[in-house]
């Protein structure tokens, strides 16, 4: 009985695993990075960090800096529960940097995930991929108190220390 137990609970992990497994295989594609689309819909989907916000509706701007240190500046950004804050993400630096939004836990398994599909295609509304010497913007309403990060997710860059911190404080 025992072993029929593991048996089910190891297919019920392999199966879960597939379907997460699936769901950001299905994001991402062995193309070049593409930019997010001006005119596109705001997307209602909602994640542990927030939502797509609406340009019309930003209650703060922060400059995020990206350099070839692997390093962002500022390292840790503070903002309230329901705040809409636009990011201009400039890469400072000679190589390809980006910014992702995301828990700890997301990041990682992306970070992974790139390492495998270093070509993978971003354009989720939590991320900008921004060539040097280049901004790109990114909106994003912060709906949940709590503890975020940002990451560039470049294979060896997130693992050389290339990751921020965003608290999110009770509006």
């Amino acid at each position: 009985m025992k072993k029929q137990n593991a048996k089910s609970i190891a297919a019920a992990l392999v199966a879960l695993s597939m379907a997460l497994g699936a769901g950001l295989a299905h994001a991402h594609s062995n193309e070049t990075h593409s930019k997010k689309k001006e005119d596109a819909p705001i997307s209602t989907d909602e994640h542990a960090f927030g939502k797509q916000g609406d340009p019309k509706k930003v209650t703060r701007t922060i400059k995020v800096d990206m350099s070839d240190m692997m390093r962002f500046g500022p390292a840790e950004i503070t903002v309230k529960e329901g705040d809409t804050v636009k990011f201009v993400v400039a890469n400072k630096g000679k190589v390809m940097h980006e910014m992702v939004i995301g828990t700890m836990e997301e990041l990682k398994a992306h970070g992974e995930l790139m390492k495998k599909h270093p070509g993978m295609e971003h354009d989720e509304p939590y991320m900008s991929h921004v060539s040097p010497g280049k901004k790109e913007e990114m909106v994003w309403q912060f709906t949940k108190a709590g503890e975020f990060y940002y990451a560039c997710l470049i294979p060896g860059h997130f693992e050389a220390g290339m990751v921020g911190k965003i608290k999110v404080t009770k509006g």
